[in-house]
């Protein structure tokens, strides 16, 4: 997924740093991806440590993490399933067909008529696949990261889900085909939770806490509506011309609470070492997050600069290059 605030190019540096701190052999380690958001870092450690622990706020993340972190072993006969749901025939009476597609007479885009239909004939089917209990959880969640994945493919937005465009783009246009959202396997088994950090924190323990938290004002719920509403599938009143449910604001998005949560994080960790993935655009300057942090134990840091792939507002989805800094603040807690 094109997801803000992605890992991905960064991961096998950050993976690099950790092992300078704690160790190669991590295979007595408990690893806790805090926020988590498409699991890029808890799914790079999940062969290599004793269990993965992943976190987020956000209901889509919690799909794709119990997915990709949980699912550890072979679902049977899960591409029938994926099968089953590419020939389906199609309903016009669904969420999102009703309320973004322009077709319904909505007067949103995000998706082509016959792609929203499509997402609605999925989703119902898994969902009352799981009701008459035919699919596991494991399955269940399989499903839907597969059907979450697929759709954001072909939606009809610039970058994130904040607007649709005005008219359908090239690959907008293209049918919906639901893919498979393979997981890695392997022995151990993983835990994955859909809470506040602040309070979570309180209630684990492990050995490799790392930490992704929101940089700025952006908040992921407004930026991601459409996926909530795909995994959840619930009823509610789309709200203004995007359509926007009512969602999560965090307080690592507000300057006013960002340093006080951010330290009572830190101050309730059941963990050894603690890692701060965090740029110089945040609301938190490196100065403020060092004071903190090494008011529990022993602190460095870690810097790398890289290029950002930035997208453009325009409907042929152009990207710029934007050069930034990833800091990777390093506690040992004593």
């Amino acid at each position: 997924m094109n997801y803000i605030g992605s890992k991905l190019k960064l991961s096998s540096w950050i993976q690099e740093e950790i092992k300078k701190v704690v160790g190669n052999d991590l295979s007595n380690k408990v690893f806790c991806d805090m926020f988590a958001g498409t699991g890029i870092i808890g799914r790079s450690f999940k062969r290599e440590v004793k269990q993965v622990i992943s976190n987020d706020l956000e209901y889509y993340s919690y799909v794709l993490n119990k997915n990709y972190i949980e699912n550890h072993q072979e679902i049977e006969d899960k591409e029938k399933y994926i099968k089953e749901l590419n020939n389906l025939s199609l309903i016009d009476t669904g969420f999102i067909y009703q309320n973004y597609c322009m077709g319904s007479g909505s007067g949103r885009q995000y998706f082509s008529d016959e792609n929203g239909k499509k997402i609605d004939s999925i989703r119902v089917k898994i969902r009352e696949w799981r009701e008459n209990r035919k699919i596991s959880d494991n399955l269940y969640y399989f499903l839907l990261t597969s059907l979450i994945e697929s759709a954001d493919k072909i939606a009809n937005t610039a970058s994130v889900y904040g607007a649709f465009l005005k008219h359908i783009k090239k690959s907008a246009s293209k049918n919906l085909i639901l893919k498979s959202s393979n997981f890695i396997k392997n022995s151990n088994s993983h835990q994955v939770f859909n809470k506040d950090s602040n309070e979570l924190i309180q209630k684990i323990s492990g050995d490799i806490l790392y930490l992704d938290p929101p940089y700025n004002q952006r908040q992921y719920s407004a930026n991601y509506h459409i996926l909530n509403t795909i995994t959840l599938y619930d009823n509610f009143i789309p709200k203004g011309k995007t359509g926007l449910r009512e969602y999560n604001r965090s307080n690592y998005c507000k300057k006013s609470e960002v340093h006080n949560n951010f330290e009572d994080l830190i101050k309730n960790a059941k963990f050894e070492y603690i890692f701060l993935s965090y740029n110089n655009e945040g609301l938190m300057s490196e100065p403020d997050i060092k004071n903190i942090m090494k008011k529990y134990g022993i602190y460095s840091l870690e810097k790398k600069d890289y290029q950002r792939f930035k997208a453009d507002k325009t409907e042929n989805r152009n990207h710029k290059i934007d050069k930034t800094f990833e800091y990777l603040h390093i506690l040992k807690k004593v």
